[in-house]
């Protein structure tokens, strides 16, 4: 009996081992098949390339570190969005936009535009009597004069004549008092007054040099003879402009004449008296359009008589309600606008707490001052990239997605294959815009734009020389050549493009100027030099262009520069590395 107790014992025991056993098996077997799947699934990345993207652990293809594991949600992105990491945001200075109707809720439509003189109160004065003027009382441009004021004494040989003829018919007045009424009739037509020919006549003698008074008050604004200048009857001296009112001349685009009607009120200011506003009425709007500029004069008259404006003085006119009948569209800032041929496209945050991006093209209706209204595309509340979109978009290329030049996107290459074919793929998109979309710009806006090149030049060599005060008076030069492009030159897309492309140059222009630290200004002039590639590419310069490639600079990520020579004088390194770097592109 107690053999049989102790056998039942055993096997008990038995079981219970086996049991405790086998479920641990088994739940070790689900959790190593679990941990297959999870590490199947995982996708490894490099922290300082984070475009790496690869199934498995080891080393990166470009600076050799060992791969990490990807943030468990770099999966979760949809194929045509992206990820840009927070250093990339802030040195490529990215801000972004809330879409709303709070950008057009004050219905204030603004316009740029200038003072010009009221042509239709200006005076010519001229000469009724031919000679030689012997002496000019007016000394410059900008003088006020007064009505019957001296303006010049001129020795006149006719004049002479027609005085001797005057005193001779004096004795015949009883006589012959037709030929007295005569002469003295001549020598009103000259101007003289009754005043001055009695005064001649009192005198009994023929005056050599006579007077030239002026005929109406104002501000002098030409010269157009000097003192000993030989000069013809009806011969323009002077010219006179009555400034107690001008005209404020504004530009107005082709989409945006139907806005605007005669008599409409503007508010007008200037940076001249940034805390005064001025009041006036539309009275005039150009019938035709300028076909270079596609846009009309808007012409505005201004009492003047305290002399507040000056000709050629830049103002600003506000239109209230100049957008009323448009409350319900929405409105974006027109340097979020990137432009191909006839797309119209914006980048998109779609993770409000996460760098994540996504393209979008929209539907643009009229531009409201420096804002677009948005007919189609985007919804109230998204955010959109304002500031930085080229950078984004170069972002955006690089990474495979929906691009300005890419509408479809494509599959993002991993490992060394990938570095090098997305290096490719900008050459290849860069070249392709090149040949396909160069834009019409005239010569005189290709040479303005050659001067920007140049000091660009100046500058990458002052970077080349490792000299960053040299680099931050360069970048000064700079800005003030960007500032003196004329982009009225520029139509059509022309102008479109122009618009981004220059606020993304004058922004990382601006950032080098504002700092003597040399690794800071390395940076932006990478940004610099992406965007003055791409205006070059637009225009023209009518000079060739080497686009080179550091593959090292940008903590490996590779930069590019622009350079006159197909010599290689690395900025980013200067001296340590001088000529690490190859030429990727020849610009024709």
């Amino acid at each position: 009996m107690k053999k049989y107790i102790i056998y039942i014992g055993i096997l008990a025991v038995g079981l219970l081992l086996g049991k405790f056993l086998f479920n641990d098996s088994s739940k070790n077997k689900t959790e190593h098949n679990h941990t297959s799947t999870t590490e199947t699934n995982q996708m490894w990345t490099c922290s300082m390339h984070p475009q790496i993207m690869q199934p498995e652990a080891g080393d990166c293809p470009i600076c050799g570190m060992d791969l990490i594991p990807a943030e468990a949600g770099a999966d979760g992105l949809s194929a045509d969005q992206f990820k840009l990491t927070k250093n990339a945001m802030a040195l490529a200075n990215i801000q972004t936009t809330k879409v709303g109707k709070h950008l057009a809720e004050d219905n204030v439509l603004k316009l740029s535009g200038k003072i010009a003189v009221n042509e239709e109160v200006n005076s010519i004065q001229v000469s009724y009597f031919s000679g030689r003027i012997e002496k000019l009382n007016v000394n410059f441009t900008g003088e006020e004069i007064r009505k019957g004021q001296l303006l010049a004494t001129i020795y006149s040989p006719e004049l002479y004549a027609a005085q001797q003829e005057l005193l001779t018919a004096i004795s015949l007045k009883e006589s012959q008092p037709e030929l007295y009424n005569a002469v003295r009739n001549k020598l009103k037509f000259w101007k003289l007054s009754d005043n001055q020919i009695n005064q001649i006549e009192a005198s009994g003698k023929a005056k050599e040099f006579f007077p030239v008074y002026a005929t109406v008050s104002g501000t002098v604004s030409e010269k157009l003879v000097e003192q000993g200048s030989a000069i013809k009857q009806g011969q323009p001296l002077l010219k006179i402009s009555n400034l107690s009112t001008v005209w404020a001349n504004f530009d107005v685009y082709e989409n945006q004449i139907g806005l605007f009607k005669i008599g409409e009120e503007i508010t007008i200011t200037s940076n001249a008296y940034p805390n005064k506003e001025f009041k006036g009425k539309v009275s005039f709007i150009d019938p035709v359009l300028n076909t270079k500029t596609r846009t009309v004069t808007l012409r505005v008259v201004l009492k003047n008589k305290n002399n507040e404006f000056k000709p050629g003085m830049f103002v600003e006119g506000k239109v209230n309600n100049a957008t009323s009948n448009t409350n319900d569209i929405l409105m974006i800032p027109a340097s979020a606008v990137l432009w191909t041929g006839e797309r119209s496209i914006v980048y998109v945050k779609t993770n409000p707490n996460e760098p994540v991006f996504e393209m979008k093209e929209i539907v643009l209706g009229n531009q409201i001052g420096t804002n677009y209204q948005v007919l189609k595309g985007l919804n109230n509340g998204d955010e959109i990239v304002s500031n930085g979109t080229f950078t984004i978009d170069a972002a955006a290329q690089l990474q495979g997605k929906k691009s300005m030049m890419n509408k479809t996107g494509g599959t993002t290459m991993t490992g060394h294959e990938g570095h090098l074919g997305m290096e490719n793929n900008i050459s290849d998109a860069t070249e392709h815009y090149e040949i396909n979309k160069r834009l019409e710009a005239p010569k005189e806006f290709q040479n303005q734009l050659k001067t920007v090149y140049e000091n660009y030049i100046i500058l990458k060599d002052a970077l080349v020389e490792d000299n960053s005060k040299e680099a931050t008076n360069s970048a000064k030069k700079l800005i003030s050549s960007i500032h003196k492009i004329n982009m009225k030159l520029l139509k059509g897309e022309a102008h479109k493009h122009w618009m981004t492309v220059e606020k993304e140059i004058k922004s990382s222009t601006i950032a080098i100027s504002n700092t003597d630290d040399i690794k800071v200004q390395r940076d932006h002039f990478k940004h610099l030099s992406s965007h003055l590639t791409k205006a070059i590419q637009l225009f023209g310069i009518n000079e060739i262009v080497y686009v080179e490639f550091c593959p090292m600079a940008d903590n490996n990520n590779g930069a590019y520069w622009l350079s006159k020579e197909e010599k290689v004088l690395n900025p980013y390194f200067g001296d340590a590395m001088l000529k690490c770097g190859e030429v990727k592109q020849v610009i024709e």
